[in-house]
């Protein structure tokens, strides 16, 4: 009787090693399976401005892997088959990603921050064409737009002429230099538009002012002043002033009140305006395709140093007109007060 109950041990012992040796080797075809499926993704992390993101988490999940972006906005993660790809950062939007291979850029969202008003690119992206056109007419037309950024949103947007110029009905017309002169010509003549509204704001408001009596802030000879000055130095006063942020805003609206000849006005606004949008387009849109091509260095990542020395390279006219011209200016000031 012993010898049946001994051969019925055994063989559950036999069974019970097979199931131990066959659930270790299960769990390590699935160890092994596992990682053999993992394949690193190597990406960059941007912002909608297209800058890129330094200290932003990566994590794989469910596998759970986890990096940093470099200074570059890099990382490299290995993935499992199946994994997605989560990205965040102080400021910004979680954003979560189908892991793939050919996949260069993970896009994640700034949040609103005041500071983005100073930045061109949030108009562009954000409003892109319509919005350029309503700011550069805004800026002098309902004198508001002294804060905005005109010069850089001006070279940006000749970066950018080709896609903005697709948001158009006709859409892109397949040359970037035919987009550029289409960009060039509705902005110009959308500031031609608001330096003509400032001008007749401040014409409307000028005969008001002519008799009004003098007060501890208001001076009547001033005005007198400025009159003489703009029918002597009007023109170009008009067209320097296109190049000076804050100044350009309020220049028509000075030539209004001090009864400016309106042909007169009219042409150095062309000239000013058409000028204006010219050189910053241009510039940006050139500029931008040279530094790539010779340096691999892109422009939209340093706005503010270039926007700096655009500024004073176009404000150098203007500097050597007042500081050379300082005598004959005093000599028109003295000849206006005398009349």
């Amino acid at each position: 009787m012993r010898q049946p109950i001994n051969n019925y041990t055994l063989m559950m012992k036999q069974l019970k090693n097979y199931c131990t040796r066959s659930i270790v080797l299960l769990m390590l075809s699935l160890i092994a399976g596992r990682g053999i499926a993992q394949s690193p993704v190597t990406a960059t992390v941007t912002d909608q401005y297209d800058n890129t993101l330094e200290g932003a988490v990566v994590k794989a999940f469910p596998s759970g892997t986890t990096t940093v972006t470099d200074s570059l906005g890099a990382f490299s993660l290995l993935v499992a088959a199946g994994d997605s790809i989560q990205v965040s950062k102080d400021g910004f939007a979680i954003t979560s990603f189908k892991a793939g291979k050919n996949k260069t850029t993970y896009l994640i969202e700034k949040e609103f921050d005041w500071k983005d008003l100073l930045n061109p690119l949030f108009y562009i992206k954000n409003g892109g064409l319509w919005l350029l056109l309503f700011i550069v007419f805004a800026e002098t037309g309902l004198m508001v737009g002294f804060f905005l950024p005109g010069d850089s949103l001006l070279f940006v947007a000749g970066i950018y002429s080709t896609k903005l110029i697709a948001t158009l009905p006709t859409g892109s017309t397949g040359s970037d230099f035919v987009n550029l002169i289409i960009l060039w010509i509705l902005i110009a003549a959308c500031g031609i538009l608001g330096n003509m509204a400032g001008y007749w704001f401040g014409r409307q408001s000028g005969p008001f002012l002519f008799t009004r009596k003098d007060t501890f802030f208001f001076k009547r000879k001033h005005l007198m002043r400025a009159k003489g000055f703009y029918d002597k130095h009007g023109g170009q006063a008009i067209v320097f002033a296109r190049f000076l942020p804050i100044i350009r805003t309020f220049a028509p609206i000075v030539a209004g009140i001090v009864q400016m000849d309106r042909k007169k006005f009219m042409l150095y606004n062309i000239i000013g305006c058409v000028a204006w949008v010219f050189s910053m387009l241009f510039a940006g849109h050139y500029l931008q395709k040279f530094f790539l091509r010779k340096f691999n260095f892109d422009l939209t990542k340093h706005l503010e140093p270039i926007v700096v020395v655009i500024v004073l390279i176009t404000t150098l006219p203007v500097l050597y007109k007042l500081f050379f011209g300082k005598r004959a200016t005093g000599d028109d000031s003295s000849l206006s007060q005398n009349a």
